[in-house]
Parts: structure tokens; C-alpha cells; sequence
């Protein structure tokens, strides 16, 4: 789950780490009452998920009632990169001396945490790595060990942080670490972290992405606003337990396992097409997960095939054949369906496709041929209704 800035920064306060003040907006009226409380000048912030918020004028500020009801009354409503805006978050200026950049993430390669410090903060961190790799200072932190105040006075040191920023830096990146690990975060990013003209070290932005998995153990989450605007798609395998990530292709991909569901989008991609989404219905390809799937897909109005691939290891191939032929009762598809079966009792899942007898099915013995097939029929027109079956 990805929190918009407002939200990053009250997580970072329940940690302890230095925010400005600031209050949320939903309309104008509230956005200049939230002024009058917090004291001017304040900047008016377009609360969406996405970067450049300040260089697509999202981002203001305001010294009076006036400012504050023209920028609000600009910004709310702002299309930002397919974003609309319907959220600001009206923050007391800051008076800021530099700008640095600070992180925590997970380094899977190295199978370590990653922290990232540099003293160019305020420009995204891949421009900085592209431009002057050796700006940002790295450290990859054990979990079993985790991280001391005197190992982040060295990194902030080695970063090249201005040296009356760095101890109150380096305290930050403490809690930072604790909001990174006991806050279940996969990402923690302040940029930028500033030194204010009075000496103070403050994360100006906040970027959190919360570890969905570990949703069990923070039932406060659940109270937590998603600013992401979902698609009804997105809604529905959620609901469902499904894995689905929406892409911009046209052939639909439904796959057992999160491996065999990337596969698969790399073959529709090697033999000239292109994948409409990932989805990975794991375990649960029975008839209930594979009616779920197809309704997710079918509710795509680009996909114009569906690539069916999966692979019986616990799941028996017999009970997908039985579940796919049962769900097409249940959802009226729109796209014919390329289904490539392999595994335990695939003879048996075989033959029920065959008597099933349905148009819409096709059967395809490889990987490579069910993802050429299904390619295929993406470049033809679009079935106008269902079946019927």
C-alpha cells in the first residue's frame, strides 16, 4: 500500500521523526480554515501518488486567505499524470537552509536492508544515481543487527551532509529505521530531509509503501484512507484474494504462481504481443478462483484474448479443466481463451476440455504455442457478447 505524503507523515510521526505542521483539505473552505490554524505562509499540496507534483503546479504556496482560495481552488480537481487530485494537505511553510535525501529498503540481492543518504536532496534519487553515483551514500544493514546512532553519524559524515545537520540527520535516520521495521514498511523515503534556517533537520516529504502481507499484524491500517484511485478491476481481485497488477497490453494473463504468471507476460512479450495484466491466482485455481479471474479480466475492455496457463503440482489439472469449463457458466466472456495445461492428471484435464465442447476454449500443448495463439487472436476483432454457455 502506498500512503500519499499526508499520510507518510503521520507515520513517520508516530515514530518520532520531525514533520512541519499541517492539516488535510478536501474543499477550498477547508483548506483556507486549515490556513487561519496553522498561521501563514503555508503551501497548498496536491495530495496524489505521483512525483513532480511541484513542476506540474501542484504544489504552492500561499501567504494570505486570497492565495490560499485561488491555488486550492486550482489544484483540487488537477489531472496529475491520470491522477486527479481530491486531496490537499496544507502545510506551514518551512524556511529551508538545504535539502538532503534519506532512505530505508530492501537490497534483495544482497538479501539486506538498504539505507541511501545523500546530500543532493530535492531531485529524484535515480537522477542523482544517473548524474553522481558517488552522491549517494550507501550501507546495507543486517536486520539481526540493525542500525546504532554512530553508524548514521558515519553514514550522514560519508554523505557529505553539512556537518550542524548531520547529528540531528543522523537521529532521524534511527527512527526512521524503527518506522521501517516495526511500521512493516517496504520503502521509507524522505526527500527531502532539510536543515531549516534555525537548525533543525525536518522531513519535508514522506513517502511510504506499507508490506501488504504484514497487513495481519496492523489492524490500524485498515482505517487508513487509499488515495490511489483503483480500478474496478483492482477492487475485484482484491476482494478475491487474486494478484493482479493492470499493464497496457491486449492479451489477458491468468497464471498459477507468481513465477509462471511473469513467464508468461515475458512470452506474450518475446512473440510480439503484449500483456493486459498479471494475475496470479496462486492456489486457488478451482472453479470459485477461476470464474474470479476470468470476471477480473473479462472487465478489461482492451484485452482481446485470454492466455490461460497453468501448471498442476497441488492443484490437479482435471479440477482447473472442470473449474474453467464450470466458470464460463458463470462469467459471459468476451475473448476467446488459449489454455495451455501441464502437470498432474493433464490427460484427464485434457479430455473435459474436449467434451466440453466449447467455442471459446482453445487448447494449446506448450507454453510457446498457447502464447503465439493467444497473441494471435489479440490481432483479430473483438467478440461482440458472450457465449451464452
Amino acid at each position: 500500500m502506498d500512503l500519499v505524503e499526508y499520510q507518510g507523515k503521520q507515520y513517520f510521526a508516530r515514530y518520532g521523526i520531525a514533520v512541519s505542521p499541517g492539516e488535510v483539505a478536501d474543499t477550498v473552505a477547508e483548506a483556507e480554515d486549515a490556513a487561519e490554524r496553522l498561521g501563514y505562509p503555508v503551501v497548498v499540496k496536491a495530495q496524489v501518488q505521483v512525483g513532480g507534483r511541484g513542476k506540474a503546479g501542484g504544489i504552492k504556496l500561499a501567504d494570505s486567505a486570497a492565495e490560499v482560495r485561488e491555488h486550492a481552488g486550482n489544484i483540487l480537481g488537477m489531472d496529475m499524470k491520470g491522477h486527479k487530485v481530491r486531496r490537499l494537505w496544507i502545510e506551514r511553510a518551512t524556511d529551508i537552509a538545504k535539502e538532503y535525501y534519506a532512505s530505508f529498503t530492501l537490497d534483495r540481492s544482497a538479501k539486506l536492508h538498504l539505507a541511501m543518504v545523500s546530500a543532493r536532496g530535492g531531485i529524484d534519487i535515480e537522477q542523482v544515481a544517473s548524474e553522481d553515483p558517488d552522491a549517494i551514500a550507501r550501507l546495507h544493514v543486517n536486520p539481526l543487527d540493525g542500525v546504532t546512532l554512530e553508524a548514521m553519524r558515519e553514514l550522514v559524515a560519508r554523505a557529505g551532509l553539512d556537518p550542524q545537520a548531520r547529528e540531528g540527520a543522523a537521529e532521524i535516520l534511527v527512527k526512521l529505521y524503527d518506522c521501517y521495521i516495526q511500521g512493516d514498511a517496504d520503502l521509507v523515503e524522505i526527500n527531502p530531509l532539510v536543515l531549516t534556517t534555525d537548525g533543525v533537520v525536518r522531513a519535508l516529504d514522506a513517502k511510504v509503501t506499507l508490506d501488504d502481507d504484514a497487513a495481519f499484524r496492523h489492524p490500524e491500517w485498515a482505517e487508513i484512507d487509499n488515495m490511489g484511485e483503483s480500478t474496478e478491476r483492482e477492487r475485484l481481485a482484491k476482494s478475491k484474494g487474486l494478484s493482479y497488477i493492470p499493464l497496457e497490453g491486449s492479451v489477458g494473463i491468468i497464471a498459477n504462481g507468481a513465477g509462471l504468471a511473469m513467464s508468461t507476460v515475458d512470452m506474450v512479450s518475446q512473440v510480439g504481443g503484449s500483456a493486459a495484466n498479471f494475475l496470479d491466482v496462486g492456489g486457488g485455481a478451482d472453479e470459485d478462483g477461476m470464474a474470479s479471474a476470468l470476471e477480473v479480466i473479462n472487465l478489461d475492455p482492451s484485452v482481446r484474448s485470454i492466455f490461460v496457463n497453468i501448471f498442476g503440482g497441488i492443484v490437479r489439472c482435471d479440477e482447473v479443466a472442470r473449474g474453467i469449463v464450470k466458470a464460463l457458466d458463470k462469467v459471459d466472456i468476451t475473448s476467446q481463451i488459449v489454455l495451455r495445461l501441464d502437470g498432474t492428471n493433464v490427460a484427464e484435464a485434457r479430455r473435459i476440455i474436449d467434451e466440453s465442447a466449447s467455442e471459446k476454449i482453445i487448447s494449446e500443448l506448450t507454453m510457446l504455442s498457447a502464447a503465439r495463439r493467444a497473441v494471435e487472436l489479440a490481432g483479430a476483432p473483438k467478440a461482440q457478447g458472450g457465449s451464452g454457455l
